[in-house]
């Protein structure tokens, strides 16, 4: 696969909320850099886990734009085909604009993601729905975390 056919099927996974479509595009150990949490979440199950809350949180969800190159990873430092997905969305009324930064292995799946977001305090709203979701589907305990 290419950085243009993944973030393609990428993309279309995400505007149709299929989770299923999103699965095969990840590498077993992906990691997902978040923009509240400041380690990564790591491993598929966890990470399309994440998606599904994600998916859920969202309101108004759509990509408004793309951008396609190479950029370093976080977790090696090496060069990887890379692709940057433009976003809008809405959460609990505020408006969000965001960007996905998609990381390709050799064999064109996603190894690396990370989520850039703003405004600050869409931050904060974000982070305590996506909390709620992840505890509510037991892929972290509760508590102040």
């Amino acid at each position: 696969m290419t950085v243009t056919t993944t973030a393609d099927r990428f993309r279309a996974a995400v505007d149709n909320r299929d989770l299923t479509a999103l699965d095969p595009l990840f590498t077993e150990d992906v990691r997902f850099y978040s923009p509240v949490k400041f380690t990564p979440f790591e491993g598929k199950p966890m990470v399309l886990g994440l998606f599904g809350v994600l998916l859920r949180t969202f309101e108004d969800f759509r990509y408004i734009g793309r951008y396609d190159g190479t950029s370093e990873t976080s977790a090696d430092g090496t060069e990887a085909p890379s692709a940057v997905l433009l976003f809008r969305a809405t959460v609990e009324g505020r408006q969000i604009h965001g960007m996905d930064l998609l990381h390709l292995d050799d064999e064109g799946l996603i190894k690396e993601f990370t989520v850039m977001v703003r405004p600050q305090s869409a931050v904060r709203t974000l982070g305590e729905a996506v909390f709620a979701g992840l505890v509510a589907d037991g892929l972290i305990p509760g508590g102040n975390g």
